[in-house]
């Protein structure tokens, strides 16, 4: 099997997924799993995919990381394996549907407006 390639999103980070079959090794930007997250919940989140399909030790993930913060990166690499592993095997999809890792979560940082000092944040009101 050739790498099967997947984007995933979330925020401001982009997560460009490419599985192939190995060992269960993921590198993410030429560093280990471990190196790049070091909190385990954020490990955890980014192997969600596979432990529902209970095939971590089947396949090597290489991953190209850019924009966002972790928490952010890591749900973007999340969505970008659970679509590889739909390329890879469309029977798959229903049960990562169910736990909801096929969907793109679409909020974002809502953009800044001119006259105010944030989104929705107004300058205080003075009467006189």
């Amino acid at each position: 099997m050739e790498a099967v390639n997947a984007i995933g999103r979330r925020k401001a980070a982009v997560a460009r997924v490419f599985v192939t079959e190995g060992t269960g090794k993921i590198v993410i930007n030429k560093r280990d799993l471990e190196q790049y997250f070091p909190s385990s919940i954020l490990q955890f989140i980014v192997k969600q995919p596979l432990n529902t399909l209970d095939v971590a030790e089947k396949y090597d993930i290489r991953v190209n990381l850019d924009g966002g913060g972790y928490k952010g990166q890591a749900e973007a690499v999340r969505l970008g394996i659970a679509r590889a592993l739909v390329k890879i095997n469309p029977e798959d999809k229903p049960a990562l549907r169910a736990k909801g890792f096929m969907t793109r979560d679409p909020r974002v940082v809502e953009r800044k407006k001119p006259g105010q000092p944030g989104a929705r944040k107004k300058f205080q009101f003075s009467k006189r």
